[in-house]
């Protein structure tokens, strides 16, 4: 007798019609990151009481656009792609990829480009000369926590401005890999292009992958498959829910699991063709709120958000 399949199983039996592994092209996110970032802090309507802050940060993602053309790094040889897949680890690990010195000068000229601009707070002109200040050692120190998601010796003014330049670097070395080269990870969860955990995820509507859900890594902005109704940091498939904010976007919800006690946001481009993970996931705050008094906790941070906890 014919069984009846779920929709987690159908999905995972089409998964391999469509697109594992989405890579940023050489144009970047940046661009269509500041756009969204610029429409999200002038909707007044819609409640966001950050927006002069997504505003700010639709500056320095307009800053990486302009960036990115000129970062030209080295690709991982083939060697280095052949260790990555037979090992099944990250090409381009965050940990420990090297990093060219260009990155140190990257984040002085982006944090400039923003200080530079109109209407920018002063307290960006600070960091700007304190970033041109700093140490290269404590500038390297401040990667190192940055990338490996420690809260110890980062500071929060110039968190946001050092990993600008380092989503550059790495966005950069994402688009010049092909999807052959990235390998199925031993870990699940991570990036399995630079193993960082994902911000959000999003549900696409392009032809290519219509209705699938993604996963969205923040700094390289890798995109990468995972079936939906499935929890993002332990891959458990009960008691996943869907939390919104009464009267809020219905292109956006948390995704919850009730085994891990974690949550995610989760896109849906078929309700807003223009959402986009990181811009929407940071101006989404008030979804956070809700989530963490229900007793749920993120499962990842949003890069260009960073607090001490």
């Amino acid at each position: 007798m014919p069984r009846i399949l779920a929709p987690g199983e159908i999905e995972a039996f089409a998964e391999r019609a469509i697109a594992r592994i989405r890579l940023p092209g050489r144009a970047g996110p940046f661009a269509a990151r500041a756009a969204r970032l610029r429409a999200l802090g002038a909707d007044g309507a819609a409640g966001h009481t950050i927006g002069d802050y997504l505003r700010l940060m639709a500056t320095v993602a307009e800053a990486q656009q302009s960036a990115l053309p000129a970062c030209d790094l080295p690709p991982p040889t083939p060697a280095q792609i052949a260790q990555a897949r037979e090992h099944r680890m990250p090409i381009i690990h965050a940990a420990s990829w090297p990093r060219a010195r260009e990155w140190r000068d990257l984040a002085v000229h982006i944090c400039g480009a923003v200080a530079a601009a109109a209407d920018v707070p002063d307290s960006v002109r600070h960091v700007h000369q304190r970033l041109r200040a700093l140490p290269p050692p404590q500038l390297e120190s401040q990667a190192d926590a940055l990338l490996t998601a420690r809260t110890d010796g980062i500071e929060a003014a110039t968190a946001p401005f050092l990993m600008a330049a380092l989503q550059v670097c790495w966005v950069a070395l994402a688009s010049r890999l092909q999807p052959a080269d990235v390998a199925e990870l031993e870990v699940p969860g991570l990036c399995p292009a630079c193993g960082t955990l994902p911000v959000a995820s999003i549900v696409r509507a392009d032809e290519r992958s219509q209705g699938h859900r993604y996963l969205h890594c923040p700094l390289c902005a890798t995109e990468w498959h995972l079936v939906r109704v499935t929890c993002s940091q332990c891959q458990g498939t009960a008691n996943i829910a869907y939390h919104t904010i009464a009267g809020g976007s219905d292109a956006i919800r948390a995704e919850s699991c009730d085994q891990c006690h974690t949550y995610r946001k989760i896109l849906y481009q078929e309700k807003d063709v223009g959402v986009e993970p990181v811009a929407d996931d940071l101006a989404s705050l008030a979804l956070d709120l809700l989530m963490t008094e229900a007793g749920y906790h993120r499962g990842s941070g949003n890069p260009l958000l960073w607090q001490r906890p």
